[in-house]
């Protein structure tokens, strides 16, 4: 009988609020654009939290943390996080942190190569969306998830 493949779980992170002080978000263009070029990619499964919960500023104290505490549970189950930082995010930066802790492929898209979080707990980091694209189009990041699949099946 044949094996049947696991999709790969990919998580959507990225800046939502950054550093704003009121009630709004980012520009979330971002996100269809790496579900596009994603969209090459054979056997995945996309989890974005933007799409999940677009109404997340209106939440109560309650159902915040509900949902944030959830998200930092997925980000750390998931077979690979990418997240776009344009500059630098907390939640984005616990998303990060989780998935390491957890031994997951963590692929982010930012200027920001220098910041410790990237440098110390990232996999790859791709300056922007072009370069991203010219590594998945190229087949490097199948080839990436599966290698680290298949060392995981040989533990």
């Amino acid at each position: 009988m044949a094996k049947v493949k696991r999709k790969f779980k990919v998580f959507l992170a990225g800046i939502m609020q950054g550093s704003r002080q009121e009630p709004s978000l980012h520009n979330q263009d971002y996100r269809p654009k790496i579900k596009k070029i994603l969209s090459r990619v054979k056997n995945i499964e996309i989890y974005c939290p933007y799409e999940n919960h677009p109404r997340s500023l209106t939440y109560d104290q309650a159902r915040l943390k509900e949902v944030f505490l959830d998200h930092l549970r997925k980000a750390a189950s998931v077979d690979l996080l990418i997240a776009y930082l344009p500059e630098a995010s907390m939640g984005t930066a616990l998303e990060i942190w989780e998935a390491s802790r957890a031994g997951r492929v963590i692929i982010t898209i930012s200027p920001l190569a220098e910041n410790w979080v990237i440098k110390a707990l990232v996999n790859r980091n791709f300056r922007n969306l072009e370069e991203f694209e010219q590594f998945v189009n190229r087949g490097e990041l199948e080839v990436l998830l599966q290698t680290r699949r298949t060392k995981a099946d040989d533990r």
